[in-house]
């Protein structure tokens, strides 16, 4: 069975790990637009060298691109089975793309959580850089309070997780996001798209995945 599926949800909802878990499952690919921006860039494709040349001028890659790397990489052998959208679409304009190019999408899944707690979930990040470790504050604490267990090094707060840079990107999140969420809302109850279904992920990562495996029985 074909199974069409893009997928929602902040930084830190945990979209990652169930992206691959569905994925595999499923016996589906993960597309994302950096992975076929790059890919398209690396083998110069026409489009990759479109694109190259208007990233290198400091320009944001438009939709018209970026549409059709992705209606593309859906014909791919490996589509034949479905796929997982993930980060694409963005913006309206590429939302109505998909229903245009009648991809028949089976489940647009948005994935929720509290901004308060993904905030928590984020900032309590420490790293040690030279290893890549990585550490939580509250589900996974250092031995020694910010001290790498192995090496006794100093652990960081990447820029991305302080607190001021992850309520930035939360509120550009819920700017891109709240007009996709109506847009698919609407085109769920007009049948363009199999269903819409929003998912509460602030339990763990179990709990997360058998609330989404109910939805694809």
């Amino acid at each position: 069975m074909s199974l069409r599926v893009i997928l929602l949800g902040p930084p830190g909802a945990g979209k990652g790990t169930q992206a691959d878990w569905i994925c595999e499952k499923n016996t589906i690919p993960k597309l994302s637009t950096g992975d076929m921006l790059r890919h398209a860039v690396q083998t110069g494709t026409e489009l990759g060298r479109k694109a190259k040349s208007i990233m290198d001028n400091g320009n944001l890659v438009p939709d018209t691109i970026i549409n059709e790397l992705m209606l593309g990489r859906t014909k791919e052998p490996d589509c034949t089975n479905g796929f997982l959208l993930d980060g694409f679409p963005r913006t309206i304009p590429q939302a109505q793309f998909v229903l245009d190019c009648n991809l028949k999408i089976d489940l647009v899944l948005e994935l929720d959580v509290d901004d308060e707690q993904l905030v928590k979930r984020l900032t309590g990040r420490r790293i040690h850089p030279s290893s890549g470790r990585v550490y939580h504050l509250e589900h996974n604490p250092p031995k020694v309070a910010g001290q790498d267990d192995i090496t006794g090094e100093p652990l960081l707060q990447r820029d991305d997780d302080a607190e001021h840079t992850v309520r930035n990107r939360l509120e550009v999140y819920h700017e891109q996001t709240k007009p996709l969420v109506d847009f698919f809302r609407r085109a769920a109850q007009a049948q363009d798209i199999g269903n819409y279904a929003k998912v509460d992920a602030t339990p763990d990562v179990t709990a997360v995945r058998n609330a989404i495996a109910a939805l694809l029985a």
